[in-house]
């Protein structure tokens, strides 16, 4: 399960992971229009994650680390928020682990300074979702990058990757990918 912390809207991703292999499980948002103070969203953060938690029974959280921003107090209601899904989450019996956004988008991307969009797009190539699924809030697909990121982290996929010796190997095998200098 991954979790994207937010005071606006927060996300949620579950994967199902099978001998090595991922899946989408489910993905979604907590939307906190309707509280009238901090303290409804907490109550409200206690409440979704308790039942996500009951619904699908992850093993593991993996929660995106607040960033360091300018503005103190939204910081603070930032972590209080992060600390309430950690603390269901552990109460649960869930293993926890916190990634910074940028280690999160390394792992997804190849590129720390990703967009959402782009974190999106290649979940949705990882793990074969089609574009009628991924229309939902980027705060869900964050949250969803949070748990293939700890799946990555784990060192759980395999691959089918294949090695080479030398860029001269590489160009004999990819000849027709190859565009030569000119």
């Amino acid at each position: 399960m991954g979790i994207d912390p937010g005071t606006t809207v927060m996300g949620l991703g579950l994967l199902d992971v099978v001998e090595g292999k991922t899946s989408l499980i489910a993905m979604s948002t907590i939307d906190f229009k309707d509280c009238k103070t901090h303290y409804d969203k907490l109550a409200k953060i206690f409440k979704h994650v308790s039942e996500v938690i009951d619904a699908y029974q992850p093993q593991e959280l993996a929660i995106e680390a607040p960033f360091f921003g300018k503005n103190v107090q939204s910081m603070l209601k930032l972590g209080r928020a992060q600390g309430v899904a950690i603390a269901v989450a552990i109460s649960k019996g869930l293993n926890v682990t916190e990634y910074p956004p940028l280690k999160i988008k390394m792992a997804i991307t190849g590129n720390g300074a990703a967009s959402k969009e782009q974190v999106a797009g290649m979940l949705a190539r990882f793990l074969n979702i089609n574009e009628d699924r991924m229309h939902v809030k980027l705060d869900a697909t964050d949250a969803l990058a949070a748990a293939y990121c700890h799946y990555l982290q784990l060192g759980a996929p395999t691959t089918n990757a294949v090695h080479y010796k030398s860029w001269k190997d590489f160009v004999n095998r990819n000849g027709n990918s190859v565009i030569p200098n000119k």
